[in-house]
């Protein structure tokens, strides 16, 4: 959309100054003009604006009144109306581009976290007198018997009833030498089998699995907001408002004192773009949120935001595994 976009903006501008500059007697003609232009640009507008403005009105029906999406919406569909359609365009696009940056750097954040905790079981052996049936993890429960085989992972929280092996727990705990298994031993998800057949009791459902509850942390890791996001929320609350009401009276009572509406509503409409205050409410989220994926490409998982902020006070940094700063692998 931003590209179709784009080019139908740029065709917009070639041809209003096209007609501009025209020497043919019909084209010169003011309201021919601004047809063409209007019809040019509000097509672009269409491209690049619609969701935005379905926002604005969803979140208004639903008691929403003032985010980024109403004043970008009110403040390119009044520069519509002053006539000033290039500029309505150029905000929405330039909007637009930012967002698209902003959704980038998220999913790659988000990627980085969802490729370091690779532990999701992706299915489970379950044993009915000889018959052994794969199923989903969700579907298993307490008290069933499940065969877990060399390579795959544990799908839930189990204890072994037959058999031996070795287990790999590094993703979990960080612990590179395997873990030897017996009868009677405990086993949680998310780990690998290495070697041997084991047949283990279901001991959890999967939504209480360590595995589960290790993604649900991870997943919301952005919740848990710092101390700088849920000031940036405040405010957000309380300077939208006050902003839309600044610019009405921007509008309104330079035009009763000197008069010239279109070129204060043209000014207050400005004033609403440059206030708007999405950059500032994206831009502090964003940077946690990068900071979070960008440990986690780094092999370090953090909680959440609030911890990460945390960091930055830190002082001394204790370690429980030799090798970790001094080769940066856990042994």
């Amino acid at each position: 959309d931003i590209i179709i976009a784009a080019i139908v903006f740029l065709f917009g501008i070639i041809v209003s100054k096209f007609l501009e500059f025209s020497n043919i007697e019909l084209i010169n003609n003011v309201a021919v003009i601004n047809n063409i232009e209007l019809i040019i640009f509000l097509i672009a507008y269409y491209i690049i604006g619609r969701n935005i403005v379905k926002k604005a009105v969803k979140n208004i029906l639903s008691g929403q009144v003032f985010d980024e999406n109403f004043l970008m919406s009110i403040a390119t569909i009044g520069a519509f109306l002053v006539g000033e359609y290039p500029e309505g365009v150029a905000v929405m696009l330039f909007y637009q581009v930012g967002e698209l940056f902003q959704s980038y750097a998220v999913e790659k954040s988000r990627n980085s976290i969802t490729e370091l905790m690779d532990i999701y079981p992706e299915y489970a052996n379950r044993k009915e007198g000889e018959v052994i049936t794969q199923i989903d993890p969700d579907e298993a429960e307490i008290g069933d018997i499940i065969v877990i085989k060399p390579g795959e992972k544990v799908p839930l929280d189990c204890k072994v009833i037959k058999g031996s092996t070795s287990l790999d727990t590094k993703a979990l705990t960080g612990e590179a030498l395997p873990r030897e298994i017996e009868v009677g031993d405990t086993l949680i998800s998310g780990c690998i089998n290495i070697n041997g057949v084991v047949e283990a009791e279901v001991m959890k459902e999967f939504g209480e699995s360590t595995v589960s509850k290790i993604l649900d942390l991870v997943e919301n890791a952005s919740s848990k907001k710092a101390e700088a996001e849920n000031f940036i929320t405040k405010f957000a609350k309380y300077y939208t408002p006050i902003v839309v009401i600044c610019a009405v009276a921007l509008a309104i009572i330079p035009s009763l004192i000197v008069g010239d509406w279109e070129t204060w509503i043209y000014r207050a409409l400005s004033f609403l773009v440059i206030s708007c205050p999405c950059a500032l409410v994206i831009s502090i989220p964003l940077s946690f949120f990068g900071g979070l994926g960008g440990a986690s490409k780094c092999g370090v998982l953090v909680k959440g935001s609030n911890y990460l902020e945390g960091l930055a006070n830190a002082e001394i940094a204790v370690f429980d595994k030799t090798g970790t700063l001094t080769q940066g692998t856990f042994n």
